[in-house]
Parts: structure tokens; C-alpha cells; sequence
């Protein structure tokens, strides 16, 4: 991933927006059946890409004083689901960082938020279930980039 990014840098100019939505697999599992291999499955491509992909794109934002950083979590980082301890435990790590990141980096004009998605991703669902269409949480990530530069998460769903 951070020579696809350093590639894609040196084809197309400085990257300016970093959007990075992971997805390690479903994996059900309970806080007590919780081990350090699943744990390690999720936290590898969740916290660890975020954070190779954030290193890849850093430094170019940091010299012309501007950029943006998003990342997709899902809604059992803030409120978790017992049954998606792996992926709420790596998910919660992520977004730590990224409140972190977003802290530190604000006043050099970088800003680096969460989007909260905890609803069904699509144009439609079942009845009664929510959800939001892709076009829809696309307008979410181009405001946060375009006019909520302040803004650190944002949560989507109930």
C-alpha cells in the first residue's frame, strides 16, 4: 500500500486526500472468546494499514501546510457489539489514533477525522432497516474534506 500511494504521488502530484475505509473480514466473536490471533487479524489491516497509508501521505501534506485524512469505522467503535469484539476493539484503536492524529496535526492545517457508519451501506435495504446509499455517505466525506475542517468524526446512523 505505501508504494501504491508513493507511486500514485509521484504519477499524479501530492495526494491530498487520504480516505481509507478497511475491511478485515466478518468475524464474529465474543470479548471473552477473544484471542490475540483474531485480535491480531483485525488490528493489522484496521490500525496498521491506517497508519502506513497515514505515514505514506504525511509528509507532502505536512510541507504545503494542508490535507486530509479519513477513516471509515463502523458504529461498534463508539457503542460496541458484543458478538464484533475483534473488529470493535481494532476499530476503537483506529479511531484513539486518529482523535490523536486530528489533535496534533489541526493547526498545521491537516485535518484527520472518523466516519461513524452504523447503518446498512446502500440505495435501499429491508423494511426497517437503516441505511444510508453510497452517494449519500460520499457527500458526508466531501464536506468534511471541503467545510467541516474542525471536525474530527462524524457519526452516520443511529
Amino acid at each position: 500500500m505505501t508504494s501504491a500511494l508513493v507511486a500514485a504521488a509521484e504519477q499524479l502530484g501530492p495526494i491530498e486526500v487520504l480516505e481509507y475505509s478497511p475491511y478485515a473480514g466478518l468475524v464474529t466473536v465474543s470479548p471473552q472468546e477473544l484471542t490475540v490471533e483474531l485480535l491480531r487479524d483485525q488490528i493489522d489491516p484496521i490500525l496498521f494499514g491506517a497508519v502506513a497509508a497515514a505515514q505514506a501521505v504525511l509528509p507532502a501534506m505536512r510541507r504545503v501546510g494542508t490535507g486530509t485524512l479519513l477513516f471509515t469505522i463502523g458504529g461498534g467503535a463508539l457503542q460496541p457489539y458484543p458478538m464484533m469484539a475483534s473488529t470493535n476493539t481494532a476499530q476503537a484503536a483506529l479511531r484513539n489514533w486518529v482523535h490523536n492524529l486530528h489533535n496534533t496535526l489541526a493547526h498545521e492545517g491537516i485535518q484527520a477525522a472518523t466516519v461513524a457508519v452504523n447503518l446498512m451501506i446502500g440505495a435501499t435495504a429491508p423494511e426497517g432497516v437503516p441505511h444510508r446509499s453510497p452517494d449519500a455517505l460520499a457527500e458526508i466525506y466531501r464536506h468534511l474534506h471541503t467545510s467541516a475542517r474542525d471536525e474530527a468524526e462524524v457519526v452516520v446512523g443511529s
